[in-house]
């Protein structure tokens, strides 16, 4: 099972802090660095500064070499299917060929109402998202003068130079927590389906569903790459996992929490504990049938937590 270090920059992180962490992921051996796509600063503070996500990639794509870059998951509603696949395949030429996207239909009402961005009932995004797919595979795929007519976007006659370094194209993740529709989705659109927000038997219940899905389109579902975005606070002993613990509660506003209240609610599906916890953890997900998983680090100045974790659980399963 491969490991992915996975960001929320939203929370205040200035582009350099974000460089910094995908050097640190390269240097110890993440295979990709994923940052959320979002912008309006949460959870705590909502008055921090945040980021555009692909301008900071395409500046980590010079500055990086091995590593693979991507989000989870960049919004439909942010960028126009057409646009956004210009900004991609731009960043896949800058990185070597190193992008993945990953892609949803948002969720986040406010960062939307405070930019001014259309905001819809979900089953229009959904359909949005569904098009946005199509568009994808059209553009990056098809010759010239393809011409697509789908539930919102039409295009007529498209002319799309240069392609991604990556051929066909680069990887595509649908994200979410396994709800039929996505499912769908994924079988039919993507190279990989990200479960968030779940523990390891959701996850093995939702790849098998995954499954039948790609089944009943004639897929074979071993084509089909299966992961998880999984929230993980770590320590080396008791003591600094406690102290990791109550930083985060601080973080986001609830100082007053019992940590071992924290814990009853995240134990089920995050990576937690010391590091005999933590790989036994990561040893549940990798036995739900995931390929891999990225950390979800909710404190990414604490770069020893990172280190912590390269440690103990890249190149384990």
């Amino acid at each position: 099972m491969r490991i992915s270090l996975m960001i929320e920059p939203q929370q205040g992180l200035s582009y350099l802090e974000q460089l910094e962490l995908a050097r640190l992921a390269e240097g110890l051996g993440f295979d990709a660095f994923f940052r959320s796509d979002h912008y309006r600063s949460f959870p705590g503070r909502s008055d921090m500064p945040t980021t555009d996500a692909w301008a900071v990639l395409a500046g980590i794509a010079r500055e990086t070499d091995r590593i693979r870059l991507g989000t989870l998951v960049s919004p439909v509603t942010f960028r126009h299917p057409g646009s956004f696949a210009k900004v991609v395949t731009t960043v896949d030429e800058m990185s070597g060929g190193r992008v993945e996207v990953g892609v949803g239909a948002g969720w986040n009402d406010p960062e939307h109402s405070q930019l001014g961005l259309p905001f819809p009932a979900v089953s229009e995004r959904a359909d949005l998202m569904e098009d946005e797919l199509a568009i994808l595979h059209g553009l990056w795929e098809e010759p010239d003068g393809w011409s697509f007519e789908g539930k919102q976007i039409s295009i007529k006659d498209a002319e799309f130079h240069p392609k991604p370094v990556q051929r066909p194209r680069p990887p595509i993740i649908v994200g979410g927590e396994g709800r039929p529709r996505s499912l769908r989705l994924a079988a039919r659109y993507a190279d990989e389906y990200n479960m968030s927000s779940s523990g390891p038997e959701l996850c093995s219940e939702k790849f098998a569903l995954l499954d039948e899905e790609c089944r009943k389109i004639g897929r074979d579902p071993a084509t089909m790459r299966k992961s998880a975005m999984v929230g993980f606070l770590v320590g080396a002993n008791e003591a600094e996992f406690e102290r990791r613990v109550r930083a985060l509660l601080t973080m986001v506003g609830e100082e007053s929490t019992e940590s071992s209240a924290w814990l009853e609610e995240h134990s089920q599906r995050w990576i937690v504990g010391t590091p005999d916890q933590a790989r036994e953890m990561a040893a549940r997900f990798a036995a739900s049938g995931a390929e891999r998983v990225m950390l979800q680090d909710m404190l990414p100045r604490d770069h020893a937590m990172i280190e912590l974790a390269a440690r103990e659980l890249i190149g384990q399963f």
